[in-house]
């Protein structure tokens, strides 16, 4: 089976409470020392003055995408890129700083320290849990909900008109990639569906986020799919041993750009590429 992907993955999406706990222990312990080098937190309302202007901190690129697309421009990232696996991930006490100043706090709900992490730096911020999914009707929802918190309704507004066209003429584009002209068959991790949505594909089978057991192995084969759609994040490996079915790799992160968009042309360019592959 061919393996079809565009890069390596960013931030994996499972969460390991134990370590994570443990780098929380450390990271309370130094928030005497952050609070005396960033403050006790921000004194005005978060929000106010012009639209943009929030201060926006997001634990993983993600949200921080989220965030841009919503238009806030001051976003910072806590968790580097190259960081394997987000909760592994052993915040400094430069966090915590950052956090101080901070109007919100972006996170997700399989990110166990972000409302630690607030705590720790006496921060004010509003804390916003962020339904990471994209499903291109729930980022479309996702990015409305942000931008009314930050106050940048209108540039949200463009970046959705953006993303509806770009979206239109990738899933135009992959249309015409049909193998034979009819629409392709796929199995897809749980957290890849959109990425099947997106090439117009007939899901036929899921998976995951466990790997997948000898039974759902022969159960999803024997739907005989064209694609399998893996999550680059969470992948165990091949997932279709024996078959002829094409694997491709979806990442779900974006870059340290914070493009979202990138997102989803990187996937519409592996899809394209297994689709034609002879």
């Amino acid at each position: 089976m061919a393996r079809i992907g565009v890069r390596p993955p960013a931030v994996p999406a499972v969460p390991r409470p134990r370590r994570a706990r443990r780098a929380l222990t450390a990271l309370l312990a130094l928030s005497t020392a952050a609070l005396a080098l960033g403050g006790c937190g921000r004194e005005e309302t978060a929000g106010e003055g012009d639209p943009g202007t929030v201060t926006v901190v997001a634990t993983t690129t993600w949200e921080g995408a989220f965030a841009r697309a919503a238009g806030a421009k001051d976003v910072k990232v806590l968790v580097p890129p190259s960081t394997g696996h987000a909760p592994d991930y052993e915040p400094k006490p430069s966090d915590l700083t950052t956090v101080a100043a901070a109007d919100f706090v972006l996170y997700a709900p399989f990110e166990p320290y972000a409302e630690q992490i607030k705590d720790a730096a006496g921060s004010q911020a509003e804390l916003v849990e962020v339904g990471l999914d994209n499903d291109a009707a729930k980022v479309r929802a996702e990015v409305k909900r942000l931008a009314a918190l930050f106050g940048t309704e209108d540039a949200a507004a463009d970046w959705r008109k953006r993303f509806d066209a770009h979206y239109a003429r990738l899933e135009k584009e992959l249309k015409a990639d049909w193998p034979d002209g009819k629409r392709p068959e796929v199995v897809s991790q749980v957290f890849t569906t959109w990425a099947a949505k997106l090439a117009g594909a007939r899901t036929v089978g899921a998976f995951g986020p466990e790997a997948v057991t000898p039974e759902q192995l022969s159960r999803l084969s024997a739907h005989e799919p064209a694609l399998v759609l893996d999550n680059a994040h969470m992948t165990t490996g091949e997932v279709l041993p024996g078959t002829d079915a094409r694997q491709v790799d979806v990442v779900n992160y974006p870059d340290r750009d914070l493009d979202l968009l990138a997102v989803y042309e990187d996937a519409a360019t592996a899809l394209s590429k297994a689709m034609t592959a002879s």
